[in-house]
């Protein structure tokens, strides 16, 4: 399958290329120049499947025309080492766990995937794609640099540096991609994720770095990391389906970069029964604001407890304008939007725990409210709980008032020492460093 871009300025590329250079030449981000509907047998007997035998069927409707199904399935099953449950929350509203891999967060699938599909194109014959020393460049607000970070941990040829926005993550956040060394660099600027995401998208934009050094990007802006996340809505389908309660279904997801939300819609396309979308955001809400007025105004992002939401200028936007062609009317058919305050998102982490007994995270938080404000009582709601809570420990306790486990895997990124490079907003400063560090 061929891979375009959303602005159409160059010619469609191949899998291969569209994952190893991240950004289109003309700074657009790749699309699939099909989403091609799954068979109507896969939806009558998804119960009876497995998350990894969903997922070997749904990446084959994306990449079976580009990888062997046999290497395909192996990516897939090596990527899926952990189930994503679902869990009742209480009354018609369930949480989609998607913090079971590695560094506990849902970003741990499309970054292992990725690192998987790097490294099979790196064994390619060199008009298919051929990897090389590749250099990874990831703008974070949180959990994007965590997971990638881990997920390309050691992965031969390949150099990961992760820009993130100092004093604006997390501290479990930061130890989890500052303390690895080895083939990660963390580059502490001083700014918002959105002067990170500048850089990375000015990074791919310079004709001089491009032609000393290849260049991609494992934020949701590369293919191989965004549209793997359409594992998890079949799944989620399949467990509700289980239960008798896939009729109805809503699915709201937590929104910053929006590439969670636009995998969704992806699955939407390709058949998934769902009967609509709800885009819940912190105080960077210029999503909703375009829902609601039809012009879409970017802005400098704001801090919130929330911090991987803490997104300005969201890059898979363009996906969605794609998608339903630039049709404010067609995407409000399909999916609504709501936004909350750091104060509401607190009270939320207490009154769930308080009324049902679980501990939501901050970004989980902002989905149960969104459900628990918008679902008709004909409907089930699943939200993605997109991180394990002990991420946000200090806010998850102030609100709660208990005292919460931090898991072994989280305590042993802890006991790290930080290996961070301080890093302007300037693009120059930035250039100069990866001409003189990158390979």
């Amino acid at each position: 399958m061929k891979y375009y871009s959303t602005n159409h300025n160059t010619r469609p590329t191949s899998l291969a290329a569209a994952v190893t250079t991240g950004l289109a030449p003309d700074s657009g981000l790749y699309m699939p120049e099909q989403i091609r509907p799954l068979p109507e047998d896969f939806f009558n007997d998804i119960q009876d499947m497995t998350f990894r035998q969903i997922a070997c069927r749904v990446a084959e409707n994306f990449f079976g025309d580009d990888i062997s199904k046999d290497d395909l399935h192996n990516i897939v099953c090596d990527t899926l080492a952990f189930d994503c449950p679902v869990v009742n929350v209480g009354g018609n509203i369930w949480s989609l766990e998607l913090f079971h891999g590695p560094t506990l967060a849902f970003k741990d699938v499309g970054a292992r995937f990725m690192a998987r599909m790097l490294a099979y194109f790196s064994k390619s014959e060199p008009d298919t794609g051929t990897v090389g020393n590749v250099n990874v460049l990831v703008a974070t607000s949180g959990d994007t640099g965590s997971a990638v970070a881990n997920g390309f941990l050691g992965v031969n040829g390949v150099h990961v540096f992760v820009l993130y926005p100092k004093g604006k993550v997390s501290p479990i956040q930061e130890c989890q991609f500052t303390t690895l060394g080895r083939n990660i660099t963390a580059l502490e600027v001083d700014g918002t994720f959105d002067d990170c995401q500048a850089l990375v998208k000015d990074a791919f934009a310079d004709d001089e770095l491009n032609g000393k050094l290849r260049l991609t990007s494992a934020n949701s802006i590369n293919v191989a990391r965004f549209l793997p996340q359409s594992f998890y809505y079949f799944n989620a389908y399949a467990r509700m389906k289980e239960r008798g309660l896939a009729g109805n279904l809503v699915i709201c997801v937590p929104s910053g970069n929006f590439g969670n939300i636009t995998a969704g819609l992806f699955a939407h396309r390709m058949g998934l029964p769902v009967k609509r979308f709800i885009a819940a955001n912190n105080a960077n809400d210029v999503f909703l604001q375009y829902l609601n007025t039809g012009q879409y105004s970017p802005r400098p992002s704001v801090r919130t407890v929330a911090n991987a939401m803490d997104v300005g200028a969201p890059s898979n936007f363009a996906r969605i304008l794609d998608m339903f062609g630039n049709s404010h009317e067609d995407i409000c058919k399909i999916i609504s939007g709501a936004a909350y305050t750091d104060g509401e998102i607190v009270n939320a982490i207490a009154d769930c725990h308080n009324q049902y007994g679980y501990t939501l995270d901050p970004h989980g938080a902002c989905g149960w409210l969104a459900l628990r404000d918008n679902l008709s009582e004909d409907e089930t709601g699943v939200f993605l709980e997109t991180a394990h809570p002990a991420k946000f420990k200090d806010t998850v306790e102030r609100a709660t008032g208990e005292n919460l486990a931090m898991p072994e895997r989280l305590e042993a990124f802890t006991r790290g020492e930080k290996q961070s490079i301080a890093m302007t907003t300037e693009f120059s400063d930035f250039k100069r460093y990866l001409l003189n560090n990158a390979e």
